[in-house]
């Protein structure tokens, strides 16, 4: 029976001290609540601590920086085209009786961070250009180096922005900060992750470039062929240009040859015309052919050296 009784009291004093006594992580703070209210001080050294058992109870609360990603939500723009934009943020708990207060724990933290962000966010991109959003500050293009032509086929603003996507983050960040306090928060930073086009537009936007493409595709073999055809009748005119001189320079060989033709015909009939004449004779006798027939008279010269009579 007092073994039993020992062993009910050890029992006992062993769930009081359990109950009695909580761990805090490095990485943790917390706060010691009594039938939901909080009391005492708040507990943010790592260690063992105490508290009254079975009614007083320990909310912990992370020290280290957490992460909030909100949903990906369409928004118009200041020049009205709708985008997708995806937002993070980073945050901490600084005054965990606020947060406990007024939040009670982190899924109710994010999900006030999901109302806040999402409307700050919305507020500061419906009152900015595209422009703006998607670039830095320090953002530049050289129209040359992009090809004139191209910015001007596609309207593409080449402007510096006046703010930029950094800026407008500091923006979001500072105009969600002052909503932070009330919640025991601090928002770190607050980034765009993502920003496209929704379906529709972006559908819109990739025919448009595929027209535009299109376009200076069809320019540029337009002016390809009108090279080509230039080329060719340049070609065409230096092959007139040099059948001409060729045939300048043929008739002109023909023509010194002819001349010195002559001259030698002229030479040989001054040397001996008799000679000459028979030669002459002798080369027409053999352009009539085999069956050639001639009437000639008897007396003609041409017949003369076929005469023999005449020979002699």
């Amino acid at each position: 029976m007092k073994s039993t009784l020992a062993l009910i009291i050890g029992v006992l004093v062993a769930l009081g001290l359990l109950q009695s006594t909580y761990v805090i992580d490095q990485a943790e703070q917390a706060i010691v609540v009594q039938f939901g209210e909080p009391v005492g001080e708040l507990v943010n050294t790592a260690g063992l601590h105490w508290k009254l058992p079975f009614i007083q109870d320990v909310r912990r609360f992370d020290k280290r920086t957490l992460s909030w990603d909100g949903d990906v939500t369409q928004i118009p723009t200041l020049g009205r085209e709708f985008v997708v934009v995806d937002t993070t943020a980073r945050w901490r708990i600084v005054d965990p009786l606020k947060f406990l207060r007024s939040v009670r724990d982190e899924a109710g933290a994010k999900t006030r961070l999901d109302d806040l962000l999402d409307s700050v966010s919305r507020d500061i991109i419906s009152g900015t250009t595209l422009e703006e959003i998607i670039r830095s500050k320090d953002w530049a293009v050289d129209a040359k180096a992009l090809g004139e032509e191209v910015a001007a086929i596609e309207q593409v603003d080449l402007t510096k922005p006046k703010k930029g996507r950094a800026q407008l983050e500091k923006e979001m960040l500072a105009a969600a900060s002052k909503l932070m306090p009330e919640l025991g928060i601090e928002l770190v930073d607050v980034r765009l992750k993502r920003i496209n086009y929704i379906d529709s537009v972006s559908r819109q936007v990739e025919t448009r470039m595929i027209s535009e493409r299109q376009s200076i595709a069809e320019r540029f073999r337009s002016e390809g062929q009108g090279k080509s055809s230039e080329i060719l009748g340049q070609m065409e005119r230096e092959l007139r240009q040099i059948r001409s001189e060729a045939e300048r320079k043929a008739a002109e060989i023909r023509g010194k040859a002819d001349a010195e033709a002559t001259k030698i015909y002229g030479d040989s009939y001054g040397a001996d015309p008799e000679f000459f004449a028979f030669l002459r004779t002798l080369d027409s006798y053999k352009a009539m052919g085999e069956n050639t027939t001639l009437v000639l008279d008897a007396d003609s010269e041409f017949f003369r050296y076929l005469d023999s009579t005449r020979a002699r």
